[in-house]
């Protein structure tokens, strides 16, 4: 892998300077082009709305995708922290940060997503940074800062997009280089002692070049304490930069965007809050959930993330452009996961990820009257290494479970998509996109006696022969098509109706126990092909269709976009973590399985409305904001093997983070004072129950809940200085996110067994696990802005 990654490393330079000459002798063959950086998401006032979504902007209204755009400014006037606040306000969405971390991202949209963080499991939903996709959920929980548009595409992205994903897109857009000297700064403090700093500038070198910097300074306090180790729990402490220089464009027919991003975030680990009473040491419940009792922490939680791209676009005439993203990423974390969240080494699991890839995009567009379209191709070279003890030192004295699994990705796609307009009126798209993706995978596990793994320090001893030695790779390759028309009965709005397949490549269970293969053939000996078969998933695809309709009306006064959708989803990869068996001692295992099928259908509604205006000055407006999703998500087929025997469990499991209904409505007043302008709005978002895992389990699933936030911001004549204050969830709702349950339950309905107090019982360990993660408590902070 590492001499793949280097000859691909080589590779990559070489394509970038060949393309540095090509992008010279564009230059000297024309001088005008459209700036590829106008495109971005208008505010929330009554702007059009333009997006990217189809790699080329254009009007919101004519795209024919369920898409929902944030303007940097539409988040800064809502306090908007990281990528997660967002998922408020958009249909069928959830972001989140996963269970037990700070910054590794659980993302679903449309019932679509994965919520295991280990290697070995591609992520349902596509996060971009600047174009480039990133490969891993580790670090992905992304600062809003220096941010020029947020984009959420819904519905499988692969006809446009250098990564297929099957669930749906996320693109974060970072603001281009200004062609005048700028320098902005934000600072914001506010409960439990948050601290925040941004600063960016940026500065023309001559006609051509453009050079800017961005850094972030963001800390916060804990919610609550460890009660073991006396520190904050649900901190924030991290360091944020950008650097880039920018070559062309305003006018130039070439733009070459040089970038590079740098994140340490060293906050605390984030413990868990216990459900249940511990069964052996009989700890009570704390009546704080933001409290916790783990005693692991070593190693430090500690997570580095950095990349470096070049984004560089074409103008090769007036109808061809020729765009290459090229990229290199790496992200390394050190995470202490305490399962139990209590002092004892019941169920404690440190960890380190490592993730490395690089990146080729090529693109070459074509944009005519009556034709548009899109030919690409994209590799992707990646590798992510994992390694974790699960110690288990009250079941045997020095018990760890130590697992590394180095996982490599190699996929090549090829994917076009065309546009042809018929008529001034009326539309049609077809794409495709054709993947390979090979899997190489080296699992170890092995038991330790007497204390941890030596990986992390430990003095324990190896015991016996590895209960997984394996070594083996998958390839998989797949055709996916779109299809879409467009009509348009107005120039300000859009009818459609949409057909792709999503597809999404098998691949192997890091934490799978290849001793605990069945025997299939029945020949006496688990062969190798069997132990592959045992640790190894299938592929994953989906058939959506989609019909919706959009509209623009009274000159941008009022949108409405309404979509319905409709999925069907096979073999889908279920990861999961039980307690079993091995060697005679109860542990620790992954379990996955392709579940079957499911169907997802569903409605989406947005829209916003200047409701009046001119009420009490020249120039005020009333606006009104609404985002609802509803989603009928099932498993018609859920195949699982109980004492040996294939049963279909269907009726009595549920979508894993997909809440029925999701709902917002933001209400806000804008008005001209002194020369410059104030804000004031405010937004309600509603998710019903969401079920943490398929199996249904009333301690760590949320019910219904609501949020309530609100913001004022001043802003001054010429937009120089910006004084706001903001308030997020203003009730102080406490709402569950995720968790851990290792409980005895019921194999086939998943229902807890309860013990002789009423309450569950541990499987795995002697105090028993049943742990959930909140979200975010009331906070209220003030912030001041400036630029010029």
């Amino acid at each position: 892998m590492l001499l793949t990654l280097r000859s691909a490393r080589l590779s990559y330079m070489a394509g970038a300077a060949a393309l540095a000459l090509i992008a010279g002798s564009a230059q000297a063959q024309s001088t005008e082009t459209p700036d590829p950086q106008s495109a971005e998401a208008a505010d929330s006032g009554e702007g059009e709305i333009i997006v990217t979504a189809r790699r080329r902007a254009e009007s919101l209204v004519k795209v024919p995708i369920a898409v929902t755009a944030y303007s940097g400014e539409d988040l800064s006037r809502s306090g908007a922290m990281d990528i997660t606040d967002i998922a408020q306000t958009t249909p069928n969405t959830t972001l989140e940060p996963s269970r037990g971390t700070n910054n590794t991202l659980t993302a679903f949209i449309r019932g679509v997503g994965q919520q295991d963080p280990v290697s070995g499991f591609e992520q349902g939903v596509g996060i971009y940074l600047d174009d480039v996709y990133l490969n891993r959920p580790q670090a992905a929980v992304l600062d809003i800062y220096d941010v020029e548009r947020i984009e959420v595409l819904r519905g499988p992205q692969g006809t446009l997009y250098g990564r297929n994903t099957i669930g749906g897109a996320v693109k974060y857009v970072t603001r281009p280089l200004s062609d005048q000297p700028m320098v902005s700064a934000r600072a914001s403090y506010g409960s439990y002692d948050q601290a925040d700093l941004v600063v960016s500038a940026s500065t023309p070198i001559n006609d051509i070049i453009r050079v800017g910097a961005a850094g972030a300074r963001l800390s916060r306090g804990g919610f609550g304490k460890n009660l073991t180790t006396g520190e904050d729990n649900y901190n924030k402490d991290i360091w944020g930069a950008r650097g880039t220089v920018e070559i062309g464009g305003y006018g130039q027919p070439v733009l070459i965007r040089i970038s590079g991003d740098y994140t340490r975030d060293k906050s605390n680990a984030r413990g868990g809050h216990r459900l249940i009473p511990g069964q052996l040491s009989g700890a009570p419940v704390l009546d704080d959930v933001y409290d916790t009792r783990g005693g692991l922490n070593d190693p430090k939680q500690d997570v580095e993330a950095y990349g470096f791209a070049i984004n560089a676009t074409i103008d090769l005439n007036d109808a061809i452009t020729l765009r290459s993203i090229s990229a290199w990423r790496k992200d390394d974390s050190a995470s202490p996961i305490d399962f139990d969240a209590l002092p004892a080494v019941d169920l404690d699991v440190p960890a380190y990820y490592r993730n490395e890839q690089i990146s080729q995009e090529f693109q070459l567009l074509y944009d005519s009257d009556r034709l548009h379209g899109l030919l690409g191709f994209y590799y992707l070279d990646a590798s992510a290494d994992t390694q974790f003890d699960v110690r288990l030192f009250t079941t045997l004295a020095g018990l760890t479970a130590f697992t590394q699994a180095d996982v490599d990705t190699e996929t090549y796609a090829v994917f076009g998509d065309l546009t042809f307009d018929l008529t001034d009126r009326l539309s049609i798209s077809a794409g495709g996109r054709y993947t390979w993706d090979k899997r190489n995978a080296d699992i170890l596990r092995q038991n330790y006696l007497g204390g941890g793994s030596p990986v992390f320090g430990g003095a324990g001893v190896a015991s016996g022969a590895p209960s997984t030695n394996f070594s083996g790779s998958k390839a998989f390759d797949k055709f996916t098509p779109r299809v879409s028309i467009s009509f348009e009965p107005t120039p300000d709005s859009n009818l459609y109706a949409s057909y792709s397949k999503g597809f999404k490549g098998g691949g192997f269970d890091p934490r799978g126990v290849g001793v605990n293969a069945p025997d299939l053939n029945g020949d006496g000996v688990v062969s190798e092909a069997e132990v592959t078969s045992f640790l190894s998933f299938d592929p994953e695809a989906v058939d959506s269709y989609e019909v919706g309709y959009k509209g623009s009306f009274f000159d941008n006064a009022l949108y409405l976009a309404l979509a319905g959708f409709y999925a069907d989803y096979t073999d889908v990869q279920i990861p999961g973590s039980v307690a079993c068996t091995v060697g005679g001692i109860s542990t620790f295992c992954g379990v996955v399985s392709n579940a079957g099928k499911a169907t997802f259908k569903g409605v989406e509604f947005e829209g916003r409305a200047r409701l009046a205006r001119d009420l009490f000055a020249g120039g005020d407006r009333v606006n009104f904001n609404t985002a609802i999703g509803f989603i009928d998500a099932k498993y018609d087929e859920y195949v699982t093997n109980i004492g040996g025997v294939p049963t279909d469990v269907a009726d009595y499991r549920k979508v894993q983070n997909t809440p029925k209904w999701t709902a917002s409505g933001t209400l806000s007043y804008t008005a001209p004072v002194a020369g410059g302008s104030i804000y004031a709005g405010s937004t309600l978002s509603y998710r019903s129950k969401t079920y943490q895992f398929e199996i249904p389990n009333p301690y760590i699933d949320q019910k219904g809940y609501a949020l309530l936030d609100a913001s004022i911001v001043w802003t001054a004549p010429g937009d120089r200085w910006t004084l706001g204050v903001h308030a997020k969830n203003i009730t102080d709702e406490r709402y569950k996110t995720s968790g851990y349950t290792f409980v005895n339950a019921d194999p086939v309905t998943g229902a807890i067994i309860p013990g002789a107090n009423g309450l569950p019982v541990g499987n795995l360990g002697r105090e028993g696990t049943l742990t959930a993660f909140y979200g975010n408590q009331r906070q209220i902070f003030a912030t001041v802005g400036f630029r010029f």
